[in-house]
């Protein structure tokens, strides 16, 4: 299988070793930051990945995919120049890193050695029963759980999980024969007899256990897998893409590939996504129509067993007791007559997930928010345990609405202890107990005046503007001057200042201006400023005041980068956390109202506004309060049906995540849980930030217009057969993997050349 794409008169092959690589600069900084043609041909590649896998394809493996030159003809990546000896290698009873979904490894088996990529993992709880039936105290416990309510002490935790390695993803040479693979499946030592990997995983912290999926991954590739992400021998190396081989910038650049991989997938019209996983909709179709074993049928039958599950079974007299029945999908579908076969190798990957996106359609298509005609509220669980755990309880009206399809991990916070008497937990917690990102911000700690300098020339401080001050034309003065100021002209005076907005042009009004200081004993503040028309909530203005004067000059100050935040082209410094908090729907400098504002807009708004905040300008609202937040009060049934409509919508568009917190006693969430905390689900607003490029000769910082040159990194691209490469790319060749950390630097890999940097029209 192959993916083509048309243009300038011919068609050619979709390749990461091809002539235009897939993967481009701009990736690097987030989906947000790149333009529709190079987000098209990515797409195009990843669709055909997906469709050419026997697995569902999870992010990290469609990143692979692009990034280390996955050959959609059949060699897998055993077409690709890639060393094997930069993977890392797992021997029978050492102990074996940890392995997220996307890890290239090898397994020395004693004979041949295994290479494999990890396409799928979950949790393999050894309490779940072989019918599929959970514990409530299993379904989305935390890693260090050892029973109901009960977490093990110590920095490090351990679970048993599931990993499923696709053996041919290197192609049929480095595919181990069936004879072969028979044999380690039949010793179990390797392999399970399902061709599984079944492991007890040692986490060195629970905040490592509980990363998802892709933080986990670009952690591997940045340490364990280090050699192989930074290889000379990919179609484009990350280095070139960011430029520099620094950590952070490393770090940053990776996760905004990921990012933009991620984007492409959910762009696409032809694939479905579980999670992190994309399968094709024409292969959900297929098996939605076939009689045989985990066809439609039986996945119709999984359905309603799980929508009857707590259904009370009918009686004459009395009420029945409320029930909870929590339902494990992997377990569930071993159940099924003639599944084993089906359920091998990748086999087990691939019905998991169309087993969940038929319970998922179900739910959305045949139920109001989860609750089904029956009285019986269905909803998800726990995404990583067994497949997925799904929750069925009866009478489910008692309970509090939600999005049913977001982890809420009622099973486990279920069994979690009432925790202490408020006045004695307060008690005994100490301020180094506390993480510092897990503290809200109240307005009030918002737009503090920062002193930086009080001597014999005068006071010089620092604050951010916020949206009082841009709609009511006034800026708060620091103490000290109020102090020097009153002394000396009273509690009213006549002032100038002077704005220097660097780098911008302001007119003569704006740039000297009589204003008022009003200096009374419980705040000062200058009034009647005429703020210029692009400062914005979070701009950070510097103020000096000259001792013995009435002039205050304030100024801004410009950033290294320009920066596009969600939708505002930024060129100077600014506070994020007032950023988020007050340059929301429905607020600029003529007002601050939600009135008019639609569904998708009081998301948003509720979200900036009333989440936990922290001070990289991230937003996270609890899910259950979030109809209240929007409306200010409990809304109507079509409200919130709306809502939970827009919230689906911005997750889709990657504008909001899901992430879980936790509820302390007082009613407060935390991010992240707290341990013997009740999980609870939260909505997060993450700000994207990018990188706005200039074209040649723009000057002005704040200047947007589209580029009519691109820079292409230096990458790998596959010769025609025959034809060799000029000593002019060896020596490039070379050069680059000296960049790259090789001190001799490397030979090209035969049929390859190397295309050095350069820029091209668009």
């Amino acid at each position: 299988m192959s993916a083509t794409v048309k243009g300038s008169g011919r068609t050619s092959v979709l390749d990461p070793y091809g002539d235009e690589p897939l993967l481009t600069p701009s990736m690097t900084q987030g989906s947000a930051a790149v333009p529709d043609r190079e987000l098209q041909l990515l797409v195009r590649y990843l669709e055909a990945v997906v469709a050419g896998r026997r697995a569902p394809v999870h992010t990290a493996v469609a990143f692979n995919a692009v990034y280390f030159g996955y050959d959609l003809n059949g060699d897998g990546y055993g077409g690709s120049p890639l060393r094997l000896d930069d993977f890392p290698v797992i021997t029978l009873g050492e102990r074996a890193p940890i392995l997220p979904v996307g890890a290239m490894m090898c397994v020395a088996t004693g004979s041949d050695p295994l290479y494999a990529e990890i396409v799928y993992r979950e949790g393999a709880h050894p309490e779940v029963g072989p019918l599929g039936d959970v514990p409530a105290w299993v379904s989305g416990a935390p890693a260090s759980a050892e029973g109901p309510g009960r977490t093990a002490r110590g920095p490090a935790v351990r679970r048993w999980e599931r990993i499923v390695p696709d053996l041919d993803a290197f192609g049929p040479a480095l595919r181990l024969s069936q004879a072969q693979l028979h044999r380690l499946r039949t010793r179990r030592r390797w392999l399970s007899g399902d061709g599984h990997v079944v492991v007890d995983v040692s986490y060195p912290s629970p905040e490592a256990a509980q990363r998802d999926d892709l933080t986990a991954y670009a952690a591997h590739l940045l340490t364990t897998g280090r050699e192989q992400l930074l290889s000379p021998f990919v179609p484009v190396s990350l280095a070139e893409l960011v430029g520099d081989t620094g950590e952070d910038l490393l770090r940053a650049g990776l996760l905004g590939l990921l990012d933009t991989v991620r984007a492409a997938i959910l762009s696409s019209a032809s694939l479905r996504t579980w999670g992190h996983y994309a399968v094709t909709r024409d292969s959900l179709a297929e098996c939605w129509g076939d009689t045989g074993p985990l066809g439609g049928d039986d996945l119709r039958s999984l359905v309603a067993a799980v929508e009857h599950a707590a259904a009370p079974a009918k009686r004459r007299h009395g009420l029945t007791a409320p029930v909870t029945v929590y339902t494990a999908v992997g377990p569930r579908l071993r159940q099924v007559p003639g599944a084993a076969r089906l359920l091998e190798g990748v086999g087990y990957a691939s019905a998991v997930c169309r087993a969940n996106l038929t319970l998922a359609d179900v739910v959305r298509r045949d139920s109001e928010q989860g609750l089904f005609e029956n009285g019986c509220l269905v909803t998800l669980d726990d995404a990583f345990e067994s497949g997925g755990v799904w929750r069925s309880h009866h009478p489910g009206g008692t309970e509090p609405p939600g999005d049913p399809l977001t982890p809420s991990g009622r099973g486990w916070a279920s069994t979690v202890p009432a925790p202490p008497d408020q006045g004695a937990e307060r008690g005994t917690e100490s301020e180094a107990d506390v993480d510092p990102v897990d503290q809200p911000l109240t307005d009030g700690d918002l737009g503090v005046c920062e002193l930086l300098r009080n001597d014999a020339e005068g006071v010089v401080w620092r604050s951010p503007l916020r949206l009082a001050h841009l709609v009511d034309g006034w800026f708060p003065l620091h103490p000290h001057v109020q102090r020097e100021l009153h002394r000396s002209h009273g509690p009213r005076v006549k002032a100038r200042l002077e704005l220097d907005h660097v780098g911008r042009t302001t007119n003569a009004h704006e740039v000297g201006q009589d204003v008022t200081a009003e200096l009374g004993d419980a705040s000062s503040r200058l009034v009647g400023i005429a703020w210029p028309r692009d400062f914005f909530p979070g701009l950070f203005l510097e103020l000096c005041w000259p001792r013995g004067g009435t002039v205050i000059r304030g100024a801004t100050m410009r950033l290294k980068e320009t920066l596009e935040v969600d939708d505002r082209v930024i060129g100077h410094c600014y506070d994020p956390r007032v950023l988020t908090r007050e340059d929301t729907p429905g607020s600029d400098r003529h007002g601050d109202s939600a009135v008019g504002l639609g569904p998708r807009q009081l998301v948003m708004r509720a979200v900036r506004r009333c989440g936990l905040l922290t001070v990289d300008g991230h937003a996270l609202l609890d899910r259950f309060v979030l109809p209240s937040a929007a409306y200010g009060r409990p809304p109507s049934r079509p409200q919130a049906l709306a809502l939970e409509v827009a919230v689906a919508e911005l997750l889709a568009e990657r504008r909001l995540e899901s992430a879980l917190g936790s509820r302390d006693p007082w009613g407060q969430p935390h991010f992240p849980a707290r341990e013997g905390q009740p999980v609870i689900p939260l909505i997060a607003y993450r700000p994207v930030r990018r990188r706005v490029i200039r074209p040649w000769g723009d000057t002005e910082p704040d200047g947007v217009g589209q580029l009519p040159l691109q820079l292409v990194a230096g990458h790998l691209r596959r010769l025609r057969p025959g034809c060799l490469p000029s000593a002019a790319q060896r020596a490039a060749f070379r050069d680059h993997c000296r960049r790259l950390g090789k001190a001799d630097g490397w030979e090209l890999p035969y049929g390859y050349t190397f295309v050095t940097e350069h820029m091209r029209g668009r």
